[in-house]
């Protein structure tokens, strides 16, 4: 791995008012393909993770967050054999429109407890755990 080749991506855990956790399944044509992640994305040059992820969520799920709406949560910091992936997590509890995936991955509304049954990618795992040890209802 080059030493500055890292990407930097954002992403979201949506919280509906029953205190569930929006994730997404990866479709077939993408890397890492079937497993649920947190919707989100990469930070294109010049942006702000708030901004980008704004973007990724209104083209992901064509819902609008706002950037007040969105607080920072943790991150995770993985190493793949090209790159290094540094993703940060936000929570967002409010936001316009109604989610629908947009890009036709299927969705799923989940308690935080059960995030852990769920096969996700590896930088998503230490941030499922965050979300539900620091999330309980």
């Amino acid at each position: 791995m080059k030493p500055n080749n890292i990407l930097l991506v954002v992403a979201c855990a949506l919280l509906d008012s029953d205190g569930r956790v929006l994730l997404a399944k990866r479709p077939e044509e993408k890397p890492l393909a079937g497993k649920w992640e947190f919707p989100g994305g990469k930070i294109e040059t010049g942006e702000t993770p708030e901004a980008a992820l704004v973007r990724e969520l209104q083209e992901e799920l064509s819902i609008d967050a706002c950037k007040s709406c969105l607080q920072s949560f943790a991150f995770s910091s993985i190493s793949y054999p090209d790159f290094h992936l540094l993703m940060t997590l936000y929570v967002c509890r409010e936001w316009d429109g109604i989610v629908r995936p947009v890009e036709g991955q299927e969705i799923k509304w989940v308690k935080p407890t059960l995030l852990h049954t769920f096969d996700m990618p590896p930088a998503d795992i230490p941030l499922a755990v965050e979300i539900r040890d620091r999330l309980r209802r």
